[in-house]
């Protein structure tokens, strides 16, 4: 039996965005350059930034608040415990 490696995570996008900057990002989870989305797509989440921010933006398409992250692409922690080991223990 061949060895077979695990699939790869999809992490998120941090975006540094400057007031001013504007962008179309993917709602719908099917754009091919997740988080971003063709500016021709009728679903799309236009915005322009008014402040300096950070925003975590999904790749992986599998977020319930698209297009921002919510951690869909890590699999569900067992227990309160592991939640918090994943914050709190040494990479």
């Amino acid at each position: 039996m061949a060895d077979v490696e695990p699939a790869a995570v999809i992490l998120p996008e941090v975006r540094q965005v400057e007031p001013g900057d504007s962008f179309c990002l993917c709602r719908c989870g099917h754009s091919p350059t997740l988080p971003d989305c063709p500016p021709h797509c009728a679903d799309g989440l236009r915005l322009v930034a008014a402040r300096s921010r950070l925003l975590l933006l999904c790749r992986c398409g599998r977020s319930r608040s698209l297009p921002y992250c919510d951690g869909s692409h890590s699999p569900a922690a067992l227990g309160f415990t592991a939640k918090w080991k994943r914050f709190l223990s040494p990479r």
